[in-house]
């Protein structure tokens, strides 16, 4: 690649892209060292270079041929945290009553049975009517949070006629005889609610009430992003990146998900598994997500947001080379199914659409105890899970103060940033910090469903 001088331009700090040189039509346009788009005509020195004058490179599967480029992890295990050490031998954050509606139509008993327990009901419209790998997949996750380590109790709320009975949701749950979890049947007791209630007060009676101090490998933590804008790739996608190399180098796991925002940035994950099992996981991850694109008639790259374009990024390229930073520099140690829970310490990918409520379940269901969420535009969006919310300007902080944790913004170099990222982690971790969602009581879930409704 010939490097070109860069002409003399005024630097803005808008979050949006100009240009150093002049560019020629058809010539590739590069950000992050890497190409983002070709240009459609010719851009002078100092122009802005946004959707009127790029677009993307981006083409359905591909082929992709193993080039291995990382170093190896040195783990050494120094940090802790306190958290609530299950019977299973899990390790929760949160010591949390949850009731899991198993279909939408006991949504509201659920909400009025977490009420009394002081606790959160994971209500969706689903569990019912639908068919084959969709249903199948609603009760994987269901299943998958109800073993959550931030519940300490657990009630499974089911109507009694839908698709998601409660015999499939314990076949699905496998040995649960080391939770702490009830099931009722709605349409089974005269009062419901009242024998919800019995239940409820069973489950307070088994949560386990004392925090152990626990080494920092034994933390799972989501990586997610969503409102970003021209500044996200810059400050607070890679000083989670940084956060989570602290992390791996203790031992401890963090999932990247977001599959769609990988696109045009995946040969740099790929290249980081550590084996060739790995990177084939890798590669029919991304393969089969564009297959999903195209079965539906979609092309690959309908991405950026009109949000995402407003705060400066163009492209997919240029929103996936900004959203793969999170995942830092380790190698990548395991790719894993929807619905899978991560078992291999270091950086695990996770199979998963982009949206955030459904992105930040998966990373839920995989076991998660909490997520960090990179924000350039900003949400009050929060998950299951404690969801830090990273702005990745100041100005968002400032505006947004009740629903921001970390500004990633600050002119502070992103080693120390990162470091302040993982004291604020171990923070909420050991329950000394409650993140600005669970403060305003703003939790989610939301199922991943791609099938047939009947």
């Amino acid at each position: 690649m010939v490097i070109h001088p860069a002409d003399t331009v005024e630097v803005r700090d808008d979050g949006h892209k100009y240009a150093r040189r002049a560019i020629a039509p058809g010539e590739r346009i590069i950000k992050y060292g890497m190409p983002i788009g070709r240009a459609t005509r010719a851009i002078a020195a100092g122009e802005h270079v946004h959707t009127q004058n790029l677009a993307t490179c981006l083409t359905g599967q591909q082929t992709y041929t193993y080039a291995p480029d990382f170093a190896q992890t040195e783990v050494q295990s120094t940090r802790t945290f306190e958290g609530f050490v299950r019977p299973d031998g899990q390790v929760g954050i949160r010591n949390e009553i949850w009731v899991i509606p198993t279909v939408g139509c006991v949504n509201h008993l659920a909400t009025r049975l977490a009420e009394v327990a002081h606790g959160f009901a994971l209500t969706h419209p689903y569990g019912c009517s639908q068919m084959g790998d969709d249903q199948e997949r609603t009760v994987a996750l269901l299943a998958a949070l109800a073993r959550h380590p931030n519940a300490g109790g657990v009630l499974v709320v089911g109507l009694g006629c839908e698709n998601t009975t409660l015999e499939r949701f314990r076949e699905k749950l496998g040995d649960y005889s080391q939770l702490n979890i009830r099931f009722m049947r709605a349409q089974d007791p005269g009062d419901e609610f009242e024998a919800g209630c019995r239940l409820i007060h069973e489950l307070k009676a088994g949560v386990v009430q004392q925090r152990t101090v626990v080494p920092l490998s034994r933390l799972v933590v989501g990586l997610k992003c969503g409102g970003s804008d021209g500044f996200s790739g810059i400050t607070a996608n890679p000083i989670v990146g940084r956060f989570s190399d602290l992390l791996v180098q203790e031992g401890g796991t963090t999932v990247l998900t977001e599959v769609p925002e990988m696109f045009g940035a995946e040969t740099l994950l790929m290249n980081r598994c550590v084996n060739r099992e790995v990177f084939q996981k890798c590669v029919d991850m991304v393969n089969g997500f564009k297959a999903y694109f195209e079965q539906h008639g979609q092309v690959v790259y309908e991405n950026p947001s009109p949000g995402n374009k407003e705060g400066g990024i163009t492209t997919l390229e240029d929103k996936s080379l900004g959203c793969v930073q999170k995942g830092g520099l380790s190698p990548v140690t395991d790719v894993l199914a929807c619905g899978a829970r991560a078992t291999t310490p270091g950086l695990n990918l996770l199979d998963g659409p982009g949206n955030d409520l459904v992105a930040a379940t998966l990373l839920a269901a995989a076991g998660c105890q909490l997520i960090l969420f990179t924000t350039g535009r900003g949400t009050p969006f929060g998950s299951i899970v404690p969801t830090v919310k990273i702005a990745s300007n100041s100005q968002l902080v400032e505006n947004k103060p009740h629903w921001i944790d970390v500004d990633a913004g600050a002119p502070v170099p992103h080693d120390e940033l990162a470091k302040t990222l993982l004291e604020c982690v171990i923070q909420t971790a050991s329950g000394n910090y409650h993140t600005r969602n669970e403060i305003m009581g703003y939790r989610d879930i939301a199922l991943f469903k791609s099938g047939v409704t009947l």
